[in-house]
């Protein structure tokens, strides 16, 4: 079996609202984009979370352009997650068409659409022509509850691999795992050396 690729890049961008591809110059070339229109709410409430997170030692808001990412990893009283958790909650409740989630110690604030990790992977497989590719095996590898849609996708097509990155046992979709960002790198070298051998060989 060969491993193969498309003959762009593609990249699966700013937490699941954006889909598209890189050219062979580096380009973005953004394919699908259904949280466009709410690019100025998105910034009003990135002004309204910057605010509400300043008096909160170790919070940051992240801007992911379609979507906004409140970290707490670095705030170390336990009770100012708890404060900073109900001050977003209580600031989004005008906010009808955005919803909260929550990640790897960080909460995302994202438009309140049917697109999700899951959706975006299927969307790209179709648009490279492979959704329906018995030749192609989708390898996913994420460390994210977000990433949890993707991997069901990919058990539901019924090939490739769903892989989660985590040192501890959980619950996951994922058929695979790894137990941290050095035992990806080694897979994905290892993965890059036998597809040159299998080149090698011609088989």
């Amino acid at each position: 079996m060969d491993i193969s690729t498309p003959s762009v890049s593609l990249y699966y961008g700013n937490h699941k609202h954006q889909a598209g591809t890189i050219d062979e110059k580096g380009n973005d070339m953004v394919n699908f984009c259904p949280a466009q229109d709410f690019l100025p709410r998105i910034q009003t409430i990135k002004v309204m979370l910057q605010e509400i997170t300043r008096g909160i030692k170790g919070a940051m808001v992240e801007d992911n352009k379609f979507c906004l990412s409140v970290h707490f990893r670095c705030v170390n009283d336990e009770d100012n997650v708890g404060v900073l958790k109900e001050k977003v909650e209580s600031a989004m409740k005008s906010y009808k068409d955005f919803r909260i989630s929550e990640g790897k110690e960080v909460m995302e604030i994202r438009p309140n659409i049917n697109w999700d990790k899951g959706l975006a992977l299927r969307y790209l497989l179709g648009s490279l022509g492979f959704e329906n590719s018995s030749e192609i095996l989708p390898i996913y590898i994420g460390d994210d509850k977000t990433d949890e849609d993707a991997f069901k996708m990919i058990k539901n097509i019924g090939r490739g691999f769903p892989t989660v990155v985590s040192s501890t046992s959980k619950e996951t979709e994922a058929l695979y795992s790894l137990r941290d960002p050095i035992e990806v790198m080694s897979f994905l070298i290892c993965l890059a050396k036998w597809e040159k051998d299998c080149t090698l060989r011609g088989g």
